[in-house]
């Protein structure tokens, strides 16, 4: 089992909440956005710093527990640019990925953190940049089990997203709660995961903090998808 969070910290506002989401048990990882590299620290709680982006106004980080995972290698990658991008971030760095092997199993696996578009910009740039993100990790990997989180600015049409991402060969969770409540047309569900090579146990939204984003917190298995089992639920009864 592997559990991680995700949390968009609204302009580093909520960085103060680090040091409490990192106690949460078993914690394995954080995935962060709207962060400010700078002052990120190399360590909260017992969670380490792999990386964060370095070019971005409002940057991404992933942190590992070193105690469980050796970090193998970490890449930070720009995505096809918004016109938000175009006039505020000329590289925008929307990807941060971090391949780890566990210290005990061998296992291998690859956490990242995304930060789609702004709402500002079309689902199909978003879809761009998913499945980009997913090549990239891919390539990071090497077809090892992947996790990436974030904020997917995609509160509509995520039947669609869902499609989409499962020809892939991907999964797409949403939590048991929407993740974002401030705009009065778009709340729902923003944060969440999409992942290949795990069973996704669960992914639960956490209180609300200083964030006008919900972390959420998501635990895995290393194993058979939801996708593929549900493509051999379709082959048994069909049999």
């Amino acid at each position: 089992m592997i559990r991680v969070i995700s949390y968009n910290l609204r302009k580093h506002k909520a960085a103060t909440e680090l040091e409490n989401l990192a106690q949460t048990a078993d914690l394995d990882a954080l995935c962060l956005q709207e962060v400010s590299s700078s002052r990120l620290p190399a360590e909260i709680g017992n969670l380490h710093l792999a990386g964060s982006t370095k070019n971005n106004r409002l940057g991404l980080a992933v942190y590992y527990r070193k105690d469980r995972y050796e970090q193998l290698a970490t890449e930070s990658f720009e995505l096809k640019k918004s016109l938000h991008d175009r006039i505020f971030s000329p590289t925008p760095e929307r990807l941060v990925g971090s391949k780890l092997v566990d210290r005990k199993t061998g296992q291998e696996l690859v956490i990242a953190s995304f930060h789609a578009a702004p709402l500002t910009a079309l689902n199909s740039l978003r879809r761009n940049q998913i499945k980009a993100a997913h090549e990239l990790l891919h390539e990071l990997g090497s077809g090892v089990p992947m996790l990436m989180l974030g904020d997917y600015n995609y509160p509509l049409f995520k039947d669609g997203l869902t499609q989409r991402v499962n020809k892939t060969g991907y999964d797409l969770s949403l939590s048991d709660r929407i993740t974002y409540t401030s705009y009065k047309f778009f709340r729902g569900h923003f944060d969440f995961v999409t992942s290949q090579g795990f069973t996704i146990e669960g992914v639960e939204t956490l209180a609300r903090g200083s964030s006008d984003h919900l972390p959420i917190l998501v635990s895995a298995t290393h194993g058979i998808t939801n996708t593929h089992k549900s493509t051999l639920s379709a082959q048994h009864a069909t049999t």
